[in-house]
């Protein structure tokens, strides 16, 4: 088979499993009018699958700071953070973060894809072991297969597993870089962070905790999973992203090991990318101390948070394995989530579609994502529609 024969071959298998001209992925949003309400076509809908968890995306200080940067610095640097790419905005965002998690340094990376890319292929290497969450995220395993590390998934948020794996590595563990995740982006749960941080001690290994969803929906200062468990002194490493309570586009890595400046000059996804533009820093800045000071929105999307999956739990849903943000509705079939996913959007709801290999165990998920600014009558007028597509979709 062909290079563009492989492509057909995986075009067939995506057809097979939509409708003919159901646009499920990708679906063009026409205009976006604020964090819970766009426009699909003609239809005025309401945002229910979107990673905007605090509401942030309008918020003034957030568009002022932008407008402002774009206005002093122009739209890009048009270069990486090692030649004229490094802008003072990058060095203040990186001592912000650091001081935010008070850890010793941090690197900011273009993209959260790349700070787990740049972050994992610069600490292991040929030799070395990746110890991963079978339902890592795709940069994770990618930046896993860039290092050239041996690379061993343990059964997901099963420490009785991770540890089996550790035991067999002997001498190896003190090698290895386990990796998990704050919230799992699929099904939402948490990892058994305390158990983990247990484990890495006991086989003297190093822990790289991605806190991308879990960073400003965890802990008393939005600090992720590691804050919630009061062990961000106990992770080695933690990376997460720009793109999701901060609403821009860029990723991070906090460290209290010295060794973390050295990615600068190691890591590939890090040298050889252009820098953050001007405005993407200064709206992530403004970002930052609106979550430091978040309670109250972390109060509110945890309140949205509960009354969504109470309700389809109730409903007879068969859904995540707690309630969080991430609040995803477990099919058995792609069909029954084409029909859910469809039926939610003719009712101008929109979600996100989730069809294996993504889903876990050979699932389909209607995932949705709830956000601070979603009101009462809002996640109301969701639960309803759940309640009257039930009956003709799962029974």
């Amino acid at each position: 088979m062909s290079l563009l024969e492989k492509l057909d071959a995986a075009a067939s298998a995506r057809i097979a499993q939509l409708p003919s001209g159901l646009g499920a992925f990708g679906i063009p949003i026409e205009e976006i009018y604020s964090p819970t309400e766009a426009r699909i076509g003609t239809k005025r809908i309401l945002l229910l699958g979107t990673n905007n968890y605090l509401g942030l995306s309008f918020s003034p200080e957030c568009r002022k700071a932008a407008h402002e940067a774009i206005d002093q610095e122009g739209t890009g640097t048009t270069g990486s953070r090692m030649a004229n790419g490094n802008y003072s905005g990058h060095r203040a965002l990186e001592m912000e973060f650091a001081d935010f998690y008070q850890c010793r340094s941090c690197i900011v990376f273009t993209t959260g894809y790349q700070a787990n890319l740049g972050t994992i292929s610069g600490l292991i290497g040929p030799g070395d072991v990746a110890l991963i969450d079978g339902d890592s995220h795709a940069s994770i395993y990618d930046g896993c297969v860039l290092s050239g590390a041996d690379i061993i998934r343990f059964r997901h948020n099963d420490v009785i597993d991770l540890e089996k794996r550790l035991r067999r590595l002997g001498e190896r563990s003190k090698n290895t870089l386990i990796i998990v995740e704050g919230i799992y982006s699929m099904l939402g749960d948490q990892a058994p962070l305390a158990d983990i941080v247990r484990l890495k001690k006991a086989y003297n290994s190093t822990l790289l905790l991605d806190e991308a969803h879990s960073l400003g929906v965890l802990g008393e200062t939005g600090r992720g999973l590691a804050e919630k468990y009061g062990l961000i002194g106990e992770v080695d490493f933690i990376t997460g992203t720009f793109s999701k309570s901060l609403c821009g586009i860029g990723g991070y890595c906090v460290s209290n090991h010295p060794q973390l400046d050295q990615l600068r000059y190691v890591s590939h996804p890090y040298i050889f990318t252009a820098s953050p533009s001007p405005a993407t820093i200064a709206a992530t800045r403004a970002a930052l101390k609106l979550l430091k000071n978040g309670r109250e929105l972390r109060e509110r999307l945890w309140e949205n948070a509960r009354q969504l999956y109470s309700h389809l739990q109730a409903l007879g849903y068969q859904v995540s394995p707690e309630p969080g943000p991430i609040v995803a509705t477990i099919l058995d079939s792609p069909q029954q989530a084409l029909a859910l996913w469809k039926g939610l959007l003719e009712n101008g709801i929109y979600v996100n579609l989730i069809l294996p290999p993504a889903a876990p165990e050979g699932k389909s998920l209607v995932r949705c994502s709830v956000n601070a600014a979603h009101t009462t009558k809002q996640i109301e007028y969701v639960c309803e529609v759940f309640s009257r597509l039930y009956s003709s979709i799962i029974q």
